[in-house]
């Protein structure tokens, strides 16, 4: 083997680079990588696995990380957020469009009838909690200036925050972020009472013939509160199988949702903030989707492309933090607890409970104050149980981004499932293994988690796929072939 002097070379992830090219199991680290796709940051894990033929003993395959050239073996990170991991969310904003997809077209085991069913494109926003620099439109589709009387252009970073910020009502913004998954599931409820009244049913017997089957994605406007987007679809009691009774419309399904909206609320008493009643903003879009192939805008196709892309994004759109801000090893409580129970502050961040102190954050002075506001609100007794100190980076919400009710249609889990198992068949393929009998074959794994990311030479040829297959992706969508 052949030593490099790379003392000459000044960028360290180069040398790096150049070291790893030359291993002689270059080969199988570059395919590594090519595997990821472009991730950002890998799980690394080390063990080994064990395939044997449970009637006959044999050991089908065996396989250990220690005859790996890094001896580990790298797995993709996951993470759904574009600003962590562009590949990864590439990913799952793919399989959120095949189930929104499928939910309005029918596929992966829902019935094409479901494309007959009565559905909706809605979209739901939180309230004014005080006057914002925004974008009025007019009546012929302009803009016309703001209150502050100044027409903003849309990368104005001032869209969005208050005009007066003292006035702004901080504590509400926070407690609406808190509580906007518990006013969604109030909401259904609602939805559900008012169909009923609607078809001239009581709750039981709608529920015998009526079904509201939803996906949704929350999504987080300029002012840092969320709001949701969803497809809600009218099913049978069974399920995305069966029709609802031809009395259930489009139209009774919209009447229904404008109804119900109004009548979700939550009260919060607090003697810091006082009673406060947190409800939907005034702002309510309901629009039926059209089938793909016609003229209409809000076509199944462009409905599934439109959630797909927000579920990707996360509080950080707003210009906040795409990670949490609590101190690891006090879990941002700023202390920990000795073992008779006595509180010792923590070292590493001061007793403050956070990893970075709010004043050096990066960001602008609206979202700061957001975030203090969730370290001061969860603080309180009453709002313990709101974890708002842990949420403070999201500016609240503590929520999954993209949901969906049970019978709307697959699930993300059977779509990776599905993937595991085609990779899984390549690989055996590959390796010119026979066929496994799934009642006779067992697989017998240890693994322990080794660490994340890439050595810095790794990490530019990570970089390099992630850009070669953005380039291919483009290719195909602008119609090469």
């Amino acid at each position: 083997m052949v030593t490099l002097d790379l003392r000459h070379v000044a960028s360290p992830a180069v040398r790096d680079l150049l070291h790893l090219v030359n291993h002689p199991d270059f080969d199988r680290a570059q395919q590594q990588i090519e595997r990821l796709g472009g991730c950002t940051e890998p799980v690394r894990l080390t063990g080994r696995t064990t395939t044997v033929d449970t009637t006959t003993g044999q050991v089908l395959r065996p396989y250990t990380t220690d005859t790996e050239s890094t001896g580990s073996l790298l797995t993709a990170c996951g993470n759904r957020r574009a600003s962590r991991c562009p590949a990864c969310s590439s990913l799952y904003a793919a399989d959120t469009y095949h189930l929104i997809r499928a939910g309005l077209t029918g596929g992966k085991n829902v019935p094409d009838t479901v494309r007959t069913h009565p559905r909706v494109f809605a979209t739901l926003t939180a309230p004014s909690f005080g006057p914002v620099h925004n974008r009025p439109a007019t009546l012929g589709g302009g803009i016309r200036p703001c209150r502050c009387r100044k027409l903003h252009e849309p990368t104005d970073p001032l869209l969005g925050t208050p005009l007066n910020p003292a006035t702004y009502d901080y504590a509400g913004a926070v407690l609406f972020n808190a509580h906007a998954g518990a006013l969604w599931a109030r909401f259904t409820t609602y939805l559900r009472r008012e169909l009923a009244a609607r078809l001239g049913l009581t709750q039981k017997a709608a529920r015998a013939v009526l079904r509201v089957s939803f996906a949704k994605v929350a999504e987080y406007q300029k002012r840092g509160l969320v709001h949701f987007h969803a497809v809600i679809r009218l099913d049978g009691p069974d399920g995305n199988n069966q029709p609802p009774p031809s009395n259930a419309t489009v139209a009774v399904l919209t009447d229904a949702i404008k109804a119900a909206a109004p009548r979700a609320r939550i009260s919060v008493v607090s003697d810091a903030v006082g009673e406060r009643e947190l409800g939907w903003g005034q702002q309510l879009d309901v629009r039926e989707i059209a089938a793909f192939g016609t003229d209409a805008e809000l076509t199944d196709q462009a409905v599934a492309a439109y959630v797909a892309k927000y579920a990707t994004k996360s509080a950080d759109a707003s210009g906040t933090l795409d990670r949490s801000l609590c101190c690891r090893p006090c879990q941002g409580r700023g202390a920990t607890l000795l073992p008779h129970g006595t509180p010792l502050p923590c070292t590493t961040c001061d007793g403050t409970g956070q990893a970075r102190s709010l004043p050096s954050l990066a960001v602008a002075q609206h979202v700061r104050q957001m975030i203090r506001t969730c370290w001061e609100l969860g603080r309180l007794p009453e709002f313990a149980h709101l974890k708002l100190w842990k949420w403070a980076h999201m500016l609240g919400f503590r929520g999954h981004f993209s949901t969906k009710s049970r019978s709307y249609s697959t699930t993300l889990d059977a779509l990776r499932d599905a993937r595991r198992s085609w990779r899984a068949e390549q690989a055996r393929t590959h390796a010119g293994l026979p066929e496994p009998d799934p009642d006779t074959t067992l697989v017998i794994g240890h693994w322990d988690y080794l660490g994340t990311g890439y050595s810095p030479g790794a990490a530019l040829l990570a970089a390099h796929v992630w850009h070669r297959r953005e380039l291919e992706r483009q290719f195909v969508a602008e119609g090469g072939c």
